[in-house]
């Protein structure tokens, strides 16, 4: 089992009942493929490093959580395509 972190950028416009839906379904991709959550970390709203989608802003979610190496690439795979998700991207962590 890897180490990795899912980062996660919502569109800012949402409610909060929608941020946590958004959250809630990373955190059950993570579990569906096998992953074990160890933290999540919500930075809140932060200003974006240049506009996207005509947005300025935008909610931050940092997913820790352990996991086989196919899945990352599955969760990826789903994560694009879910609406309010402006950003993703998913790293492993250097064993320390």
């Amino acid at each position: 089992m890897n180490k990795y972190e899912l980062c996660v950028v919502v569109n800012a416009k949402l409610e909060d009942e929608g941020r946590a839906a958004i959250v809630d379904k990373c955190k059950a991709l993570i579990e569906r493929f096998g992953g074990t959550i160890t933290d999540v970390d919500d930075w809140g709203k932060k200003k974006l490093a240049y506009e996207i989608q005509k947005m300025k802003e935008a909610y931050y979610y940092f997913i820790h959580f352990e996991a086989e190496t196919t899945a990352p690439i599955e969760i990826e795979n789903r994560v694009r395509i879910m609406d309010g998700v402006i950003r993703y991207l998913c790293v492993r962590q250097d064993e320390q």
